[in-house]
């Protein structure tokens, strides 16, 4: 019989939970370890329409990038994925940051879909974790790499142009805008990530940067096949589901 702690155990294996930024809420949130599993989902979110997938598939646990839980919760209401889960029966492990500096994680993942070459870790200094990766790439104008970006991730993206040829590039999925200058520092004319302010765009057009925004679920959702195959390869007794999820940003 597999448990929840022995799924825990293979992610911690990959992804070790230990290696979390100091703010963040990763782990074993909803359940408890002992309880038995025999089908495990898969999802980039835990949401209500999630978790209602989890519940119709007959899955006990659900494997989440994003925490469920995040913030102290003040009240639950019946609509909340928490509440569902507990109704359900349904235990959550979300693996967030640790995922993302992971060896083969987020980052990794993303990079490996832009067909970046002689991928490096380059040093994150406003981060405890090693998040960024860096590699190489043809030589391209701004406009060009925005759309390759694009094509390969297959989202909008908007950009600050830097002005430079990209031969060089760093990624960050997620919310890495202010990673801008790590990227710089390490010698890449480009930065991609899924979220940056207004002021991190012109500041890194203002010392030669090109700063790609990709979308927060782009740039990371690749991950949820990562996470599907190595549960699948490393758990043999249960049945491993990847749940139907699409960006909740609309564009008109």
């Amino acid at each position: 019989m597999t448990t929840v702690g022995a799924v825990f155990d293979v992610l911690d294996g990959f992804c070790p939970f230990e290696q979390s930024e100091p703010w963040d809420n990763a782990g074993l949130l909803v359940g408890k370890r002992d309880f038995a599993v025999s089908k495990i989902a898969v999802s980039l979110d835990i949401t209500a329409e999630i978790v209602e997938q989890a519940h119709q598939h007959g899955a006990e646990l659900i494997v989440s990038h994003h925490p469920v839980i995040f913030h102290p919760l003040k009240n639950i209401e019946p609509d909340n994925p928490v509440y569902l889960l507990a109704k359900h029966g349904i235990s959550a492990i979300c693996a967030h940051t640790c995922l993302d500096c992971a060896h083969g994680g987020v980052n990794d993942v993303l990079a490996a879909r832009l067909g970046l070459s002689n991928v490096q870790t380059i040093p994150t200094p406003q981060a405890q974790t090693p998040l960024l990766r860096a590699g190489e790439l043809e030589e391209m104008s701004a406009e060009d790499f925005a759309k390759y970006v694009s094509d390969k991730l297959n989202s909008h993206v908007f950009f600050a142009d830097g002005g430079e040829k990209i031969k060089r590039a760093a990624v960050c999925g997620g919310a890495g805008g202010e990673f801008f200058s790590d990227a710089k520092v390490a010698g890449c004319q480009a930065f991609v990530t899924g979220e940056a302010r207004h002021h991190e765009l012109l500041e890194a057009a203002a010392v030669g940067i090109t700063l790609v925004v990709a979308g927060h679920f782009e740039t990371e959702v690749p991950v949820t096949d990562t996470l599907f195959n190595l549960l699948k390869e490393q758990i043999k007794d249960v049945e491993v589901i990847k749940l139907t999820e699409i960006s909740p940003v609309r564009f008109i």
